[in-house]
Formats: structure tokens, C-alpha cells, sequence
């Protein structure tokens, strides 16, 4: 066993935590294998938005998910067929996927925890369009739903993923929700591994999901000001840290994990893909679509993710950037990893799988988390696409020229939310 984690093992840790399933719906790609062949061969999951007539948009391009098995899914969740908002049946592929991957049976579901990050609750424009002119919309929405009982006129319950999966598996081991913008899918995973490292419980289904690929999404993104125009070259349109990008590229997906204790996943001989060793939280403090100039709400972020894994910098082999491709996050970023790994930033391998998914905003810290424990266990580094010509003050090696071979054992996680919310999240191969 590597020094490192002996070390981990003799302090007095009171669980250690491993992932034992997983499950991915991406632009790039659905289910684990074909998203993890895609990102290696460095494959562009962006082009024209084909969801909805995006013409009167200023951004008409997007990540979205092309070639999930509806027909499928809907067999085993009919209750889903009839939701409109994306991010349901992406949320539940990619759940179903990491619990079938893990092989959990029935009793191992019924005392299973659930974790969902989700985005904001979706509506439909055209449900609200015809109430636009009265004097109190919410007055007149409110009056509509009684008299009418049309409850697709009530914006996407936050729990609607979690409600689904808790009553088709029979889960009775709590359920936590979060939605805390770009970091909710790495703070779900993290809330959940705390619980078990602490003893509350054995196993966690944890997963997020989001899709701002609708009219309201992306055309308040594009009021924002974060996303990249250029509609005529999408799959070139996200290039993080590169000196001619332009901005981000929303995307839509889902991510899930099947987390268990060691001693549990033992019992029941489970695959064991990585462990999950730390995990750090900050805010910002700073203004809702800016991140702090000084990088500290990040630097705090990753710097509490190593406490929590009584690792040191120079222990980090690997950094999964949040990597949006907009100007200010890119060198941000760089800047608060430069100044926590130290002399360490220069001497691994920094990828953004962003450049090839979009920025899946709530779904990204799950799927990216997907991606650094697959980069642990199958030994390789999914490229940066479309970095051609490096931004000066982004001087780390970002994996730019394709996929890389991976000889370390652990990997940082970063996911950097609107409104100031950090997470960081630290894997390591599992032994």
C-alpha cells in the first residue's frame, strides 16, 4: 500500500467511503461507458439547440443530451413520461444507471440514504404567457390551479427526482436535497460521504441533475453575459483557459454515485471504482455571478477539502478544473490552485471536461465526479479541447493535446457555483 495511505488508514477515521456504482446522461454521451470513450477521444458534445426554436436568441447552442433511451426509462418510471422538465428523466437514467451498476438489492435500497442537487424549479412560458397582463400573476396562476386543477401550470417540485426514485425502490433512509446553483452536485456528494464516514448509515445514492436548455435558461443566461456566441462554430465554442475564449456554453445531464462504506461494500463483495477521501465547502461573500477576484472563496474551498483528507498539496495528483471557459473564472481558478498546490500546480495534469459538455450547472459537480473517479481507476485524463492558444495568466497544464496515461492516485475536484457556493472534492484510487 502506498505511504500515503497508510497513513489515511491508522488515523482514527470512523468510516472509510468508496464508490461502488455509477451512472452518467451527458452531451457527450449516456451511460459510464460510452460518456468515458467520448471524453477521452475528446468528442464535442455542443451544437445548435435543436430543444426548442432558439432564432430570436442571441445563443443558439448548447449541450444537449441526444441519445438517452426514453422508451426505456419510461417502462421503468412511467410515472415520468409526462414531466416536461428535462432534468427529471436525465436525473433518473443516470440514478438508475449507478444503482443497477452497483448491484444493490433490495435490502441494501430500503436503508439507503438519497442525495439529489438539482437546478432552480422549471415552468413553462407558455403556462404563464396568458396571465402576463393581469394585475397579480401570482393571484391569477393561484386561481387557475383551483379552478382548473391543471397542475402543470406549479413550477417542477425540487424533491420531483427524489419523490420518483424513493417510491419505485422502497428508499427509507432519509433524503437530503440540495440546490445551491453550480456546486450542487459536488456538495451532495460530499454531505452524503460525511454522513457515512461519521456512521450515520451504510450506503447513499447520490446523484444531480439539471437542464437550463430552455427559453428562460439560456436566454437569462445570455442576459448575464457568461455564455459564448459563437453559433457558428459550437463544438469550438467552450474553450476554457484558452486567450481567444469567449465565455461558457450551457449543457444539460445528470450524474449519479452509489457511495457505501468499506466494510459494507466487503460484505456484499461490491466492485469498488475509487474512495472518496475529502471534501471542503466556502462561499464567496463576493457578488452572485462574479467569483472573488482574490480566488479566496476557491483557495478556502480546496484548502478545507485537503484538511478533511489529511492530505498535503504535494499528495494531489491531478486537478479536475471547474473550467467554464468564461474570462474571470478561468484565471480565478488557475490563480487559487496555484497558490494551494504551491510548486505541486506545475508538476500534474489540470483538465476541463467542460470544454466538450458545456457547463450542466447544478448536474456538473456530479458528472465531473463521475469523471475523477473513472480518471482514477482507469488511468487516464480526459483532454481540454479546443485550447489552442493559452491565456497568459492560465499557465498549467491543462491536457490540451488529448487524452493522457495517469500514474498518480488521487484527484481534486473542483465545482464553483453562481452566488459564491465552492466545493471541492478529493478521490483517490482505491487499494
Amino acid at each position: 500500500m502506498n505511504r500515503v495511505f497508510e497513513v489515511r488508514a491508522s488515523l482514527d477515521i470512523a468510516n472509510r467511503v468508496v464508490v461502488t456504482g455509477l451512472g452518467v446522461t451527458s452531451p457527450v454521451g449516456s451511460g459510464k461507458e460510452t460518456f468515458w470513450r467520448n471524453l477521452l477521444a475528446g468528442r464535442s458534445g455542443i451544437g445548435p439547440i435543436t430543444l426548442f426554436d432558439a432564432s430570436a436568441l442571441s445563443v443558439r447552442i448548447g449541450g444537449e443530451v441526444r441519445d438517452m433511451d426514453t422508451a426505456s426509462l419510461f417502462r421503468h418510471f412511467p410515472e415520468a413520461a409526462e414531466e416536461r422538465d428535462r432534468k427529471i428523466p436525465l436525473g433518473l437514467a443516470a440514478m438508475d444507471e449507478a444503482i443497477r451498476d452497483a448491484g444493490l438489492d433490495e435490502r441494501d435500497l430500503r436503508t439507503a440514504s438519497l442525495h439529489v442537487g438539482v437546478g432552480l424549479e422549471m415552468f413553462c412560458l407558455d403556462d404563464i404567457t396568458p396571465y402576463a397582463g393581469a394585475p397579480d400573476i401570482a393571484k391569477a396562476l393561484a386561481e387557475a390551479v383551483l379552478k382548473n386543477g391543471d397542475g402543470r401550470l406549479l413550477q417542477t417540485p425540487l424533491d420531483r427526482i427524489a419523490d420518483i426514485l424513493g417510491r419505485r425502490f422502497g428508499l427509507r433512509g432519509g433524503r437530503w436535497i440540495n440546490c445551491s446553483a453550480c456546486a450542487a452536485g459536488a456538495q451532495v456528494i460530499g454531505d452524503a460521504f460525511h454522513l457515512l464516514r461519521e456512521g450515520s448509515g451504510e450506503v447513499a445514492l447520490v446523484g444531480a441533475a439539471d437542464s437550463m436548455l430552455n427559453p428562460l435558461g439560456l436566454g437569462g443566461f445570455g442576459l448575464l453575459r457568461v455564455l459564448s456566441n459563437e453559433n457558428d462554430t459550437p463544438e469550438r465554442a467552450c474553450r476554457p483557459f484558452d486567450a481567444g475564449r469567449k465565455g461558457t456554453v450551457l449543457g444539460e445531464g445528470a450524474g449519479a454515485l452509489v457511495l457505501e462504506t468499506l466494510d459494507h461494500a466487503r460484505r456484499r463483495g461490491a466492485n469498488v471504482y475509487a474512495e472518496v477521501l475529502g471534501y471542503g465547502a466556502s462561499m464567496d461573500a463576493y457578488r452572485v455571478s462574479d467569483p472573488e477576484p482574490g480566488g479566496d472563496g476557491a483557495r478556502l474551498s480546496m484548502t478545507a477539502a485537503l484538511a478533511d483528507a489529511r492530505l498535503e498539496p504535494a499528495q494531489v495528483d491531478c486537478v479536475n478544473a471547474h473550467g467554464t471557459g468564461t474570462p474571470k473564472n478561468d484565471v480565478v481558478e488557475t490563480a487559487a490552485i496555484k497558490e494551494v498546490l504551491g510548486r505541486r500546480s506545475r508538476e500534474i495534469p489540470v483538465h476541463a471536461v467542460k470544454s466538450m459538455t458545456g457547463h450542466m450547472i447544478a448536474a456538473s459537480g456530479a458528472v465531473e465526479g463521475v469523471t475523477a473517479v473513472l480518471t482514477v481507476q482507469r488511468r487516464a485524463v480526459p483532454p481540454t479541447i479546443n485550447l489552442r492558444c493559452p491565456d497568459p495568466q492560465c499557465d498549467l497544464d491543462y491536457v490540451a493535446e488529448g487524452a493522457r496515461e495517469f500514474t498518480g492516485r488521487t484527484v481534486l475536484s473542483n465545482s464553483f457555483g453562481f452566488g459564491g457556493q465552492n466545493a471541492t472534492l478529493l478521490f483517490g484510487r482505491f487499494t
